[in-house]
């Protein structure tokens, strides 16, 4: 009798815990795509993302909002202590660049980052780079895209800022060092 008792109060504990775990976990397909985390300070804030209704489009996936897509170059450092990587980002009809960066150098750097895309459009950022040495990210501000990504390309130029000397040149479709 004892064994029956066991199985029969496990059938009730699993029973019990179960609505508890799908309220943890949310319903499923309810559409409502969380928002990402907040982007620094320093940062440009992006626009929402759009609803799924808003957008129809393959890149869609299913109740989880638009697709973003990144072609990024190889991550570089320079002997000054610059550590960067430049992406190009596509998210629906929107295309933008952005560069994640470490400034290590001690001493506050100014950086461009540009984003070129067909028929000569070039968008521009200025990104003040302080000195902390922590992981950061800049970017431009997203505009409507004028062609496929594969014709977008962008590069971030980090800069000292009393002397304005290049430390860094940090690309989207640069070609990974090679190996001596």
């Amino acid at each position: 009798m004892q064994p029956r008792l066991m199985v029969l109060l496990g059938v009730v504990a699993v029973t019990a815990l179960l609505p508890l775990a799908g309220a943890a976990a949310g319903p499923v397909g309810d559409g409502d795509a969380k928002s990402p985390p907040a982007t620094p300070s320093h940062a440009p804030s992006a626009p929402a993302t759009p609803s799924p209704s808003a957008s129809p489009e393959p890149s869609l996936l299913a109740g989880l909002g638009v697709a973003t897509a990144a072609r990024c170059g190889p991550e570089l450092s320079s002997p000054d202590g610059v550590e960067a990587q430049t992406c190009v980002l596509r998210q629906g009809h929107d295309t933008w660049a952005r560069t994640y960066y470490r400034n290590a150098t001690g001493e506050q750097l100014a950086a461009v980052l540009t984003v070129m895309g067909p028929v000569g459009r070039t968008v521009q950022m200025h990104c003040a780079v302080g000195t902390e040495d922590e992981p950061r990210a800049c970017e431009t501000p997203r505009e409507r895209s004028a062609g496929a990504a594969a014709e977008y390309s962008a590069v971030a130029e980090f800069a000292a800022g009393d002397s304005g000397s290049l430390l860094l040149r940090s690309g989207s479709n640069s070609a990974a060092p090679q190996g001596s």
